[in-house]
């Protein structure tokens, strides 16, 4: 039998995945602009959508992941949300896009992730579109030479087929490839060289995103290749190579480390949650009493205890959460000072 958790994700990730497919549906005209070339990358993508929204479901229901979710939805519907639409702005690119935390890490590693994760994403912004049949290229009726770039149907922009447009638009999955071959390239190579690394890194959580990120670049490259230098002579065996190592990643993804790309956008919420508890009321300690946390965070702190199943609430009505580390400290130490006065020795 399926828990209350599972039941739910179950529900939400068919929810959402049948909401994609009716998108997809209606998107490309009833398939109309759909490229039956494309099918075991649609059936891929739609796998990845469902294992994703199921695992995000399951995540969003913990206890803490919820709590937070709430909190940010509360702030953000309270009166001081509007004012706080800049800040949101602000964080989500600082965090999301120009990605600084890493750069705090080291430039290198910045340029890697910045190089592979920019290339990632102008890959994604391309080809999901095309798979789902939303943009569709086509000769412009009356001529052999002007394309017309079409999105869910209407025609959106003309441009000649040997022009430099045509090129940097035919080209553009080779300049995502370059960007992950590079970016790629620089976290394997700190990974081969960094002792810290070397000792705790493991294939499946560390090496298998990027060996699955370079061979899609790779394969995709051998594509472009083929078709340019060697006149389609290895196009079936580079097509079959290159569709395999994406439906491969995409029946990952959602359950490997890159599933982070969907759990990072929370982080703008956490922040907030952070800087408006530091504009609240402090929790104080009443051993120390010093103020060590924001009485918010101990307030959802206690709730959150209480749904996992531990109740830290004491006799007198208050709580072992209200205590700072310093105060749990002295707590601990007097509990034991006074099992040992109890036993009739302090050494023995």
């Amino acid at each position: 039998m399926l828990s209350s958790l599972q039941r739910n994700a179950y529900i939400a990730a068919t929810a959402s995945t049948l909401v994609l497919v009716l998108a997809i549906v209606v998107g490309s005209r009833r398939l109309q602009n759909f490229d039956p070339a494309l099918v075991g990358y649609l059936f891929g993508t739609i796998f990845a959508c469902f294992g994703i929204a199921y695992r995000f479901a399951c995540w969003l229901q913990r206890p803490p992941t919820w709590r937070f979710f709430c909190r940010t939805g509360e702030i953000l519907f309270s009166r001081r949300g509007p004012r706080l639409i800049g800040i949101i702005f602000s964080e989500a690119i600082q965090k999301l896009l120009l990605q600084r935390f890493i750069l705090q890490r080291g430039k290198r590693r910045w340029i890697g992730h910045m190089t592979m994760a920019w290339g990632c994403l102008l890959g994604f912004a391309v080809t999901i579109p095309l798979t789902f049949g939303w943009i569709a290229f086509t000769l412009k009726q009356g001529t052999t030479s002007i394309y017309v770039a079409n999105a869910f149907g209407f025609p959106v922009l003309q441009f000649p087929l040997h022009s430099f447009l045509a090129f940097l638009i035919f080209h553009v999955l080779d300049w995502a490839s370059f960007a992950v071959i590079f970016g790629v390239g620089i976290l394997m190579y700190r990974r081969i060289t960094n002792p810290g690394l070397i000792a705790t890194q493991t294939f499946r959580d560390d090496w298998l995103p990027l060996v699955l990120l370079m061979a899609i670049a790779v394969t995709g490259l051998g594509l472009t290749l083929d078709y340019e230098r060697l006149k389609g002579s290895v196009h079936q065996f580079m097509a079959i190579t290159h569709e395999l190592t994406v439906i491969l990643f995409l029946v990952w993804l959602p359950f490997g480390k890159l599933f982070h790309i969907v759990q990072r956008p929370m982080q703008v919420g956490v922040d907030l949650y952070r800087r408006l508890g530091a504009e609240g009321e402090q929790a104080v300690c009443p051993h120390t009493g010093e103020a060590y946390a924001t009485a918010m965070h101990i307030e959802d702190l206690k709730t959150v205890t209480r749904q996992l199943g531990f109740d830290y609430t004491r006799a007198d009505g208050s709580s072992h959460l209200d205590l700072s580390p310093r105060g749990k400290r002295a707590a601990l130490a007097r509990a034991h000072s006074k099992a040992r006065q109890e036993s009739g020795g302090y050494f023995g």
